[in-house]
């Protein structure tokens, strides 16, 4: 064997109660696990290298089900935001904006879209362009070598919308309706898992639901799933989310709600309402799953907040209508007296809106303040700070928007489709600790100190549930002859290092992570290994 892992206290994904063991690996997977107390005549494993796991949690490793790292994977090969927490599998593609399928044009638009999320991707040498081309760019990453964690895809459905239809606000014509299918297809076929979408974000936005609907159902004939960033996580969310129950259920498509949240003054206490809805369409035979981060507050772009008539024609339409005095005071009503479909139909307060992240280090003064105070040490109404904010970084600033509810968040994540989900940026000064402490703050916080899940319970939603979603054989659990992808914790002492002042400080009681039975975490440092690959659906057409 290659290691055994002595006396470890097994959590094993499932569910069930954990037991002591020890776990032998070879050749990157699992190859035995001998009990405690196993009967006589049952020898412990031995190997060419033995860990003494006493006192430690070995778990399967942690598949965060929204991950923002696209470019990330390719610019850092040490990636100890997601490889120090125990995440060996991260899914991308998220929000219906990414970097695969795309002509030169689309390229050159999304890059600039979502600068905010990934950087303006000029260190990166773009040499793809369909989502098999992209997901073999990650396998020789970094001279070949791979990447520090995998990567599952999902179609972007706004990127495809680009690619297809541009950036107006219509309805797509048949031609176009049958450009996005092949798109969708074509990508699924190269191994993507399911198609996301950004319904809060243009030009995904634009897609009336039988558009979505038929692209569904190009997804359901792959076994793929649906992921949406669906059309309000405010005022009408709950509508929202039937919305996206009724689609799928049309399609014949798989469900998995986005950083299934209810937010904002308006969503107070109504998570029940959200679960309600979701175990009916359980109990009628819909096959919906969910995730969440174990925050209250969100993080987007600041100008995902702006109405979605406002980017038609893409970001330089949307800086010369800022630029325009008129257009701008149109915008600011639409924000602060309508309730803009950007800020999910609730009027924008100022104040819960905190910059955290510029593309121009020159206005890095504003990292860490709410627009208001801004606005306040200017003498000057919010949105004319936001607007000048806007127009100076040229639409690159990302946000924190401090409206969740911390009853919701823990009663959804107490469901039995839950799955975590960092919905991690790495970009910017000051970015959602989120990032870099989602899974230790689920069991350090939410388990041993809350006790809102039980450690067994919390495992399985971050391992065999997501893997289950994924439909991957051979992962999510701690079994003879599934890949060793496993993190090692400390049940008593795990916790997130990052805050929300300190954002970037690694998690504490997680002392081993492995991928493909190698250290990529030993004694809590980041070793050089890149065991990461990009994880290839296998279509099922």
């Amino acid at each position: 064997m290659d290691l055994v892992i002595r006396d470890a206290e097994v959590v094993d994904g499932s569910g069930g109660p954990s037991y002591r063991a020890d776990v032998a690996l070879d050749g990157g997977r699992i190859a035995a696990i001998v009990k405690e107390g196993a009967a006589a005549g049952c020898q412990r494993p031995t190997a060419r290298r033995v860990l003494d796991a006493d006192g430690l949690a070995l778990s399967p490793g942690f598949i965060d089900m929204h991950a923002h790292s696209d470019l990330a994977l390719l610019r850092d090969p040490d990636h100890s935001a997601k490889a120090a927490q125990g995440v060996t599998l991260e899914v991308l593609g998220q929000d219906g904006l990414s970097y695969a399928p795309v002509d030169d044009r689309t390229l050159a638009e999304v890059r600039r879209a979502i600068t905010g999320w990934n950087g303006d991707g000029s260190d990166i040498d773009f040499d793809w362009r369909s989502v098999g081309e992209y997901l073999d760019r990650l396998d020789r990453s970094h001279g070949g070598q791979g990447i520090a964690v995998n990567a599952a895809y999902l179609v972007p459905q706004g990127t495809v919308r680009m690619h297809a239809v541009g950036w107006e606000d219509r309805e797509a014509t048949p031609e176009e309706l049958d450009r996005m299918r092949r798109l969708v297809a074509e990508g699924m076929e190269q191994g993507a898992f399911g198609m996301s979408s950004g319904l809060t974000y243009t030009p995904g936005m634009y897609a009336a639901d039988a558009e979505l609907t038929e692209l569904c159902k190009v997804v359901a004939r792959y076994g793929g799933y649906y992921c949406p960033h669906h059309r309000s996580y405010g005022a009408g969310a709950l509508q929202a989310y039937e919305e996206m129950v009724t689609l799928t259920r049309e399609a014949g498509c798989a469900l998995h709600l986005a950083h299934a949240t209810m937010n904002f003054g308006v969503n107070k206490g109504k998570a029940p309402d959200l679960l309600a809805l979701l175990d009916r369409a359980l109990d009628e035979g819909a096959d919906i799953s969910l995730d969440t981060y174990p925050y209250t507050p969100g993080c987007t772009t600041l100008v995902a907040m702006l109405p979605s008539w406002v980017s038609e024609g893409g970001p330089e339409a949307v800086l010369a209508r800022l630029r325009d005095d008129a257009t701008a005071e149109r915008i600011r009503h639409d924000l602060e007296v309508v309730g803009s479909d950007g800020c999910h139909g609730v009027p924008i307060e100022w104040d819960t809106i905190e910059i955290s992240g510029v593309s121009d280090p020159g206005l890095a003064s504003c990292v860490g303040k709410t627009i208001a105070r801004s606005a306040e040490m200017r003498g000057e109404a919010p949105w004319v700070t936001a607007r000048r904010l806007l127009i100076d970084d040229r639409l690159g600033s990302t946000i924190l928007q401090h409206v969740g509810h911390e009853e919701n968040v823990r009663t959804i994540m107490r469901h039995r489709v839950h799955t975590g989900g960092s919905d991690g940026i790495l970009q910017g000064f000051k970015p959602h600790p989120r990032a870099y402490g989602t899974f230790p703050q689920y069991l350090g916080r939410y388990v041993r100190e809350l006790g809102v899940l039980s450690l067994e319970e919390c495992v399985a939603h971050l391992t065999s549930r997501p893997a289950a979603r994924l439909r991957l054989p051979d992962r999510g659990l701690v079994r003879e002859g599934y890949r060793a992808d496993l993190v090692l914790f400390d049940p008593a002492t795990v916790a997130p290092g990052s805050t929300f002042d300190a954002p970037r400080t690694l998690p504490v009681g997680i002392p081993h992570v492995l991928i493909d039975g190698k250290f990529v975490i030993e004694d809590t440092k980041r070793t050089p290994v890149l065991a990461g690959r990009a994880i290839r659906r296998t279509p099922t057409p």
